[in-house]
């Protein structure tokens, strides 16, 4: 299926671009955030201004997209990746922490233009393979997962000044996706049904859209607010930046290799039944953390951790599919981004502070009342299907 779509096989390369700069981001930004920052507690904070830039940036690209099509809006993310790099690898060489905070800004940009390949993918199937096509293209994260950590520990020494490599080398992976965003077909623009707060509240009052927004949204949100501490955990524990950057990789093999099978159990026990398995992962998750602070607690908990989010992600993404029409393919979409990059915000903001402040058990045990939230919102979408 993905040799066979052109369009799919497009997407997936980008997926994998994009992830290795995510990756590159994950393992060094809130290491050089502790180097640079005035104080420990603002360690995080690039990578919550990264999320917030993905959170301010989400609903105006789904809106511009729903107008230029697909193909501008991703190329316009994929600038903004370009450009960040560039400024953070300037911030570090300067030793200028808000510089930095403006490169980190500006990536965000280029993650959320990143988290609509997936939408992408739907559009390019028939609905009886809209699980799978989600799917592959999420998957592409594998080959970040696979070839990114020895890119970044090689990037972070590649020049005189540590790791202004490292965000040299986010800017040429955006670079690269640009051609391949590029050539994307541009399928036929959709009539718009509008936008504004009616239309917003009119898609929340269905329980369905309110359901695949929870899934997601939550499963989002956990994944930033356990991964971003994760490396400080690993720091404060005596861990070396090898091991760091070890767990990390097992993170996102695990955020991306059940993308293999999750999209054949969307498209045949439905999308509800693999949230269900998502949040069972999670749970498991937060568990095997709060069991110990070895390597291999980290290393597990993590791998669980990108499993969780991965389910929760095509779930959530393919019930959305199911509680919209065309028209508001673009307004659903964005409010899907918008509440997934509110809820990140959210998260990576109380990570550095719960990090910091509290420890690594207080960042797990806030797993579980979020994931009982998700649960309840999946057994209202669950009587509307039933009533329907």
């Amino acid at each position: 299926m993905l040799l066979r779509n052109p369009t799919l096989l497009r997407l997936f390369l980008a997926q994998a671009l994009f992830w290795s700069c995510a990756l590159i981001g994950v393992t060094l930004t809130s290491l050089v955030g502790l180097q640079l920052a005035p104080s420990n507690s603002l360690a995080t904070l690039p990578l919550a201004l990264l999320v917030l830039g993905y959170l301010l940036a989400a609903q105006p690209l789904s809106a511009f997209m729903q107008r230029h099509g697909r193909r501008a809006g991703l190329v316009l993310g994929a600038t903004a990746g370009v450009l960040g790099g560039l400024i953070g690898a300037a911030g570090v060489w300067l030793a200028d922490f808000w510089l930095f905070c403006l490169g980190s800004l500006t990536i965000g940009i280029y993650q959320a233009s990143a988290m609509y390949y997936r939408f992408a993918a739907l559009e390019a199937v028939d609905s009886a393979h809209q699980g799978r096509a989600t799917a592959w293209v999420i998957g592409g994260g594998l080959c970040a997962a696979l070839l990114a950590p020895e890119l970044t520990l090689w990037a972070r020494d590649a020049l005189a000044t540590p790791f202004v490599g490292a965000y040299l080398a986010v800017a040429a992976l955006a670079a690269l996706a640009l051609p391949l965003l590029a050539s994307l077909r541009q399928g036929a623009l959709p009539p718009s049904a509008g936008g504004g707060l009616q239309a917003m509240r009119e898609l929340l009052g269905r329980p369905l859209v309110r359901a695949a927004m929870a899934t997601t949204a939550i499963g989002h949100g956990l994944m930033i607010l356990v991964m971003n501490a994760t490396p400080l955990a690993m720091s404060f524990c005596g861990l070396p930046l090898e091991a760091g950057a070890e767990v990390i990789r097992w993170h996102m093999v695990g955020m991306f290799l059940p993308a293999f099978v999750a999209g054949p159990l969307v498209d045949r026990l439905g999308a509800r039944r693999v949230a269900l398995l998502g949040i069972g992962l999670l749970t498991g998750s937060a568990a095997i953390a709060l069991s110990g602070q070895l390597q291999a607690h980290f290393l597990l908990s993590s791998l669980l951790l990108g499993m969780g989010w991965n389910l929760m992600l095509v779930a959530g993404t393919t019930l959305l599919g199911q509680g919209h029409s065309t028209q508001e393919r673009g307004q659903a979409q964005g409010l899907m981004e918008l509440g997934n990059g509110s809820v990140a915000a959210c998260a990576s903001f109380a990570s550095g502070a719960l990090i910091s402040g509290l420890g690594w058990n207080p960042v797990n045990l806030a797993m579980l009342p979020l994931l009982a939230l998700a649960l309840l919102a999946l057994a209202g979408g669950a009587r509307q299907a039933q009533a329907a």
